[in-house]
């Protein structure tokens, strides 16, 4: 049976170990304002300050499942819609540190510039695609790059084109 060590391990053979030890060679010292107790700083028992109130939650926001609750304050601009949406919400179950959470994530990115492009078209909108994709700063500073992504995205699009459309033959019996 395992004992547990109870007395504190020696770092100091570690460069730099211990240097923040002495408040005197702290750089908020003199001026941060010491809430020790008992030699533990109190600022390492979680929250020191006043929760600021909570901003309403009127539409979906999506958190890590990580957090018991939503942050205080949250930017979202436009709530998860459409098959980005699922996508998202899909990703939300695993924690960050899973490629679960993250590889979904920039999927849905992808999926929702495509959403965006057919809802321009659905509203009679042609999407400036040459702009939004800054392809004037790639044709000025970086042609060859951006005519190898040209031409990938032809050939790409011929191979799908060409697989689609290709008929079908009977088989011989």
């Amino acid at each position: 049976m395992e004992t547990i060590e109870t007395k504190p391990k020696d770092y100091s053979h570690i460069l730099g170990w211990g240097i923040d030890a002495d408040p005197k060679n702290d750089p908020t010292y003199p001026i941060k304002n010491r809430t020790d107790r008992d030699g533990v700083p109190v600022e390492q028992k979680g929250y020191t300050w006043e929760r600021p109130s909570q901003q309403p939650v009127d539409i979906e926001v999506l958190h890590s499942n990580e957090r018991p609750n939503v942050s205080a304050v949250f930017g979202t601009s436009v709530p998860p819609s459409g098959l980005s949406g699922h996508i998202r919400r899909f990703a939300f179950r695993f924690s960050e540190s899973e490629y679960g959470h993250w590889l979904p994530l920039l999927i849905a990115d992808r999926v929702n510039v495509v959403e965006g492009i057919i809802d321009d078209l659905k509203q009679s909108r042609v999407p400036n695609i040459f702009a939004e994709k800054g392809m004037k700063a790639d044709w000025k500073y970086n042609r060859q790059g951006l005519l190898r992504q040209a031409l990938i995205g032809v050939v790409v699009t011929a191979t799908v084109f060409a697989f689609l459309s290709r008929k079908k033959r009977p088989h011989k019996a």
